[in-house]
């Protein structure tokens, strides 16, 4: 295996930084690419955090996945860890590179493009050809939270397959977006999953703990590792809408992500800041709860609940 100039032979394990580009002070800045390789052929996968850089939980379960030896001694195969893609956003706690550009609408990228092209480039160069499948984790973004789910590219059963081997509470089959890393993938051929679990600049213990499972059980399934925690039965969701804000005011919400609803069922409520009015939020229809806002002061439009059927 060669990574940007560099071989990496069967049974070794290498930590590869590729340069990414420099800050304004000069200072270089580089992507740590962890790489493990057992001495047995087998299947290449990619597990990466920190698309967006703010998105920390995201990262902690692929440290977590370093600090604990879970890939030293793979049965066959090789596995590609990536922590954080955004170094840019991660130094500055912020979803997007300094420009204001989101990394995961800049794929393929450009060796010559905007610095979120950059960054999307080295991936796609260097990343990308080498890599049978992967996992991408994310959390919620802005005060959003995201029970832990696996999200793959619908009507690919490919992708389907290793979802369910992840074994996440929800699994969720949607279209990628344009421009995304998940997009770049699928039209090379290569599944990627994508993980949400948790909320931007936090960290959540159980979004965590059922990201680490998952991996486990997805290179289980694969003949990757030789053992991997039990799965429950994961709920299938096939469509998905936000409920959205009616008007502005303190918001408080009653059901949280992970809970059944029922068409008409009170989720929360939005209180005007004088102590006057109270605005109930009724469940536009059933399903489950898969993401709400923790954020206590809505506007008009919204989303307070992200609900899956």
């Amino acid at each position: 295996m060669i990574i940007n100039n560099t071989t990496i032979a069967p049974g070794e394990n290498a930590i590869l930084r590729l340069n990414v580009g420099r800050l304004p002070s000069d200072t270089r800045i580089y992507l740590n690419v962890h790489v493990y390789r057992s001495s047995v052929p087998g299947p290449v996968a990619a597990v990466l955090a920190g698309v967006h850089g703010d998105e920390v939980n995201s990262v902690e379960i692929v440290r977590r996945t370093i600090a604990c030896h879970m890939f030293g001694n793979l049965l066959m195969g090789t596995v590609v860890v990536i922590p954080v893609l955004n170094v840019y956003g991660f130094n500055n706690f912020s979803r997007d590179v300094p420009d204001g550009k989101d990394v995961n609408r800049s794929f393929p990228g450009s060796a010559k493009g905007s610095l979120a092209a950059r960054v999307a480039h080295i991936f796609t160069k260097n990343i990308l050809p080498v890599i049978d499948f992967g996992v991408d984790f994310h959390t919620g973004g802005s005060s959003n939270y995201n029970y832990p789910q696996i999200r793959y590219s619908k009507g690919r059963e490919q992708s389907r397959e290793l979802a369910e081997a992840f074994g996440a509470p929800f699994t969720v089959a949607n279209r990628p977006i344009p421009k995304s890393l998940r997009k770049t993938c699928l039209e090379a051929g290569k599944p990627m999953l994508v993980f949400e679990g948790g909320e931007n600049l936090r960290f959540d213990g159980f979004a965590i703990e059922k990201g680490l499972a998952g991996i486990r059980r997805l290179l289980f399934s694969k003949g990757m590792l030789p053992e991997a925690p039990p799965g429950a039965p994961t709920i299938h969701i096939e469509k998905t809408t936000w409920q959205r804000a009616a008007r502005p005011g303190m918001f408080r919400w009653w059901k949280q992500s992970g809970q059944a609803v029922q068409k008409g069922e009170p989720l929360g409520v939005i209180n005007d800041p004088f102590g006057q009015d109270e605005f109930p939020v009724l469940a536009s229809r059933n399903g489950f709860i898969i993401g709400h806002n923790n954020s206590p002061v809505v506007r008009p439009g919204d989303a307070l609940f992200h609900l899956g059927y």
